[in-house]
C-alpha cells in the first residue's frame, strides 16, 4: 500500500477519499485553489498545498500545478476523484512518468472510452448492444441534419467528448435542429474543448441504468450490481438508487455480464461504470437495454453501491492501484437492502434551477443518514465550481423503508441564505409515482409543477404567522392578533413572506421552525426556506420584472451572444441573448410582443445576478 496520497480534487469527494486513506494509515495531501482555502477538506488532510487562483483552469485543471504539488510533498500516489482531470489520459501518463502511482483508469482505457463514437464502435465489436444512431466522421451541418432525418425525431445530439449531462440536446422537430446543434456545439467546446457530436435515437420512456465494475492487475473483473439514475433534469442526475426497481434476475444478469464484457474489452483497471439506456415502455428486458457510455472513474453516486454491498470502493481503488487483487470474487459480493442518494445543490428550482451563490450563514444537514459533504456553515458557495452542497444517502431493508428515511432526512435540511433544492428532494421522495417506481428520465419534466415550490401554501403561511405570533412573548401590547371585548379574538396576521404580503392565521396546533438570523427571521419547512416578517409601514411590493419589460440576468455569468439589436421587433418567447454560467447556457427571452429597447450588454461582458441587460417596449394597442 502507498505511504502517501495526493487528492487532485476538492469538496466532498476529497473529504471522502481522505477518510478511507486515513483509516489505512496513508498520509493525505490536499491541493486547493484560492476560493477553497477555508473548506473542510483542506483541514482534514495531513498536509495541504495551494495550487493557484480560483478558476479551475488555473488550479484543479492544471496538470503542471498538480504534479508540482506532488513533487513538493513527496506524494507516492495521486487520486483524481471525479471530474477535473480524472479522465484525462495525458495527465494519467504524466503521473506515471513521474514515478507516481495513478489511482485511476489506465490511460489507454480512458482514450478508448473517452470519445463516445469510438467507444460505441468498440462495444459493437465486443458484442455489447448499442443504441442506434450516427457515429460518422462527417460533422457538416447538412450531413448531421440528414442523419437526424434518417433516424427520425426526436433525436439526441451528444458531444463526442461529453459527460455529466453537458453537451447534450434533445431535438423534437426538424425546424429546431440547427439552433440546438449550435447550442450543443458551443457548450461542448466550452466544456471539453471539442465540438464534435454524435446522434442517437431518442428513447421514449428511457431508464438510465449503470453497472459498477472493478478490475485488478491480475486479470480479475467483477461487477457490484447496478444503480438506477433515471431521475434527472437536463440530463444531470438528481436522485440515484440501487438496485434498479423492476429489474428481474435474468435481466440483471444480462446487463451486469455485458458491463464486465465491456470492461474486459478495454483491458480495464480499477473502478469504472458502464452506463446503459433502457426502453422501459413495457418493463425492463435484456433486448431493450443498450450501451450508452463508460465512465472511467469513480462516480458521484458510488455511495449507494457501497450501502447495498457493504464495500468501501475507495479502499478497493487503493488496493488495486497498489497491485493487490480485488478484495472479493464475484461469488463473494452480495447485495443487501436498498439505498438512495439525493444530490443537495445550491440552486433555485423555482427559477429554472439556476445556481445560487453566497455564504452559508446557516446550514443544518441530517444526522440520521450518511451525508457526504464538502462544506460547512460559514463556507462560501462560489460560481467557480459545481454547486453541490452534499449528498444525502439513505439505506434500508426495502425500497419503501429507504425512501422514507430519505424523505425525512431531506425535509429536515436547513440552508440559508443560499437557495437549495432540499424542498424538491423532499417532495420527490414522497411523490406517489416515484414511490411506486413509475420513473424514467422525463419524470421531472412531467411532474415539475407539482414538485417545485415557488409560492408558500396555506400551511406555510399559517406556520409563519404562528412563528411571528410567538415572538411577542405574551405581551398584550405586542400581540399581532386582534382583541375583542365580546366574542372570539381574531387570530389572523398580516405578514410578509419572501417580500410578498399574505394573511395568515396563528394556530397553536402547528409547529413552526423559525430561526432568527441578524435582521431576518427564516422559516424552515419541508426542506424549503422562507424569509418571514411583519409588513413595513407603507409597504409597497416590487413589480420590477416581466410587466415593465426590463430583462434581468437571473444569475452571474458571461454574455456569450446577443441575438437582437435595439429597435428590432420581437415576439413573446424570442431569444434576446444568452448567458453562460457554470458551463450551462441560459437563454433570456422576450416577455411579450414588442420592440427591443435599450441593450445594456454585449458578448463577452460579465453580468451579476438581477443586473438589467435589456428591455422590451410593449407594442401599443
Amino acid at each position: 500500500m502507498m505511504e502517501s496520497l495526493l487528492i487532485a480534487n476538492r469538496g466532498e469527494i476529497a473529504c471522502r477519499i481522505i477518510r478511507t486513506a486515513k483509516r489505512l494509515g496513508i498520509r493525505t495531501i490536499a491541493v486547493y485553489s484560492e476560493a477553497d482555502a477555508g473548506l473542510p477538506f483542506v483541514r482534514a488532510a495531513d498536509e495541504a498545498i495551494a495550487i493557484g487562483p480560483s478558476p479551475a483552469r488555473e488550479s484543479y485543471l492544471s496538470p503542471d500545478r498538480i504534479l508540482e504539488a506532488a513533487r513538493k510533498t513527496g506524494a507516492a500516489a495521486i487520486h483524481p476523484g471525479y471530474g477535473f482531470l480524472s479522465e484525462n489520459a495525458e495527465f494519467a501518463e504524466a503521473v506515471e512518468r513521474a514515478g507516481i502511482v495513478w489511482v485511476g483508469a489506465p490511460p489507454a482505457a480512458i482514450r478508448a472510452m473517452g470519445l463516445k463514437d469510438a467507444a460505441k464502435q468498440l462495444m459493437q465489436s465486443a458484442g455489447v448492444p448499442v443504441t442506434p444512431g450516427y457515429l460518422g466522421p462527417d460533422q457538416s451541418e447538412a450531413r448531421l441534419a440528414a442523419e437526424a432525418d434518417a433516424i427520425g425525431y426526436p433525436v439526441l445530439i451528444k458531444a463526442i467528448a461529453g459527460g455529466g449531462g453537458k453537451g447534450m440536446r434533445r431535438v423534437d422537430r426538424r425546424e429546431d435542429f440547427t439552433e440546438l446543434l449550435g447550442s450543443c456545439r458551443r457548450e461542448a467546446s466550452a466544456s471539453f474543448g471539442d465540438d464534435r457530436v454524435l446522434m442517437e435515437r431518442y428513447i421514449g420512456n428511457p431508464r438510465h441504468i449503470e453497472v459498477q465494475i472493478f478490475a485488478d492487475k491480475l486479470g480479475n473483473c467483477v461487477h457490484l450490481f447496478e444503480r438506477d439514475c433515471s431521475l434527472q433534469r437536463r440530463h444531470q442526475k438528481v436522485i440515484e438508487e440501487a438496485p434498479a426497481p423492476g429489474l428481474d434476475a435474468p435481466t440483471r444478469a444480462a446487463i451486469c455480464d455485458a458491463a464486465v464484457t465491456a470492461a474486459k474489452a478495454v483491458n480495464y483497471l480499477g473502478a469504472g461504470t458502464i452506463e446503459f439506456i433502457a426502453d422501459a415502455s413495457s418493463g425492463l428486458h435484456p433486448d431493450r437495454i443498450w450501451f450508452m457510455e463508460m465512465n472511467t472513474r469513480l462516480q458521484v453516486e458510488h455511495p449507494v453501491t457501497e450501502a447495498i454491498s457493504g464495500e468501501d470502493l475507495v479502499l478497493w481503488q487503493l488496493k488495486v492501484a497498489s497491485g493487490e487483487p480485488l478484495p472479493k470474487s464475484q461469488d463473494e459480493i452480495t447485495m443487501t437492502g436498498w439505498a438512495f442518494e439525493a444530490r443537495l445543490y445550491a440552486e433555485n428550482p423555482a427559477a429554472g434551477y439556476l445556481p445560487s451563490t453566497g455564504r452559508l450563514e446557516h446550514l443544518k444537514l441530517p444526522e440520521t443518514v450518511r451525508v457526504d459533504s464538502g462544506v460547512e456553515q460559514g463556507n462560501e458557495i462560489t460560481a467557480f465550481y459545481d454547486p453541490m452542497i452534499a449528498k444525502i444517502i439513505a439505506h434500508g431493508p426495502t425500497r419503501e423503508a429507504a425512501l422514507s428515511k430519505l424523505a425525512a432526512a431531506c425535509a429536515g435540511i436547513e440552508v440559508w441564505p443560499v437557495r437549495s433544492n432540499a424542498g424538491l428532494l423532499a417532495r420527490i421522495a414522497v411523490d406517489p409515482d416515484f414511490r411506486a417506481a413509475r420513473i424514467d428520465t422525463g419524470f421531472l419534466d412531467r411532474h415539475g409543477e407539482s414538485l417545485v415550490t415557488s409560492e408558500p401554501d396555506k400551511t406555510v403561511i399559517d406556520r409563519a404567522a404562528t412563528a411571528l405570533s410567538k415572538d411577542t412573548d405574551g405581551d398584550p401590547w405586542s400581540e399581532l392578533t386582534g382583541f375583542r371585548i365580546a366574542g372570539a379574538s381574531d387570530s389572523r396576521v398580516r405578514l410578509r413572506i419572501d417580500g410578498h404580503l399574505h394573511w395568515g392565521r396563528a394556530r397553536p396546533d402547528l409547529e413552526a421552525n423559525a430561526v432568527e438570523m441578524d435582521e431576518t427571521t427564516v422559516l424552515f419547512d419541508a426542506g424549503n426556506a422562507w424569509s418571514i416578517g411583519l409588513p413595513r409601514a407603507s409597504e409597497i411590493e416590487a413589480n420590477h420584472g416581466v410587466g415593465d419589460g426590463v430583462i434581468l440576468s437571473p444569475m452571474p455569468g458571461l454574455v456569450i451572444s446577443v441575438d437582437v439589436a435595439e429597435g428590432d421587433p420581437v415576439a413573446k418567447g424570442d431569444r434576446l441573448l444568452t448567458v453562460e454560467a457554470m458551463k450551462m447556457e441560459h437563454s433570456l427571452r422576450a416577455p411579450f410582443d414588442g420592440i427591443v429597447g435599450k441593450l445594456q450588454v454585449s458578448p463577452g461582458v460579465r453580468v451579476s445576478e438581477n443586473q438589467p441587460v435589456a428591455s422590451v417596449i410593449k407594442e401599443q394597442d
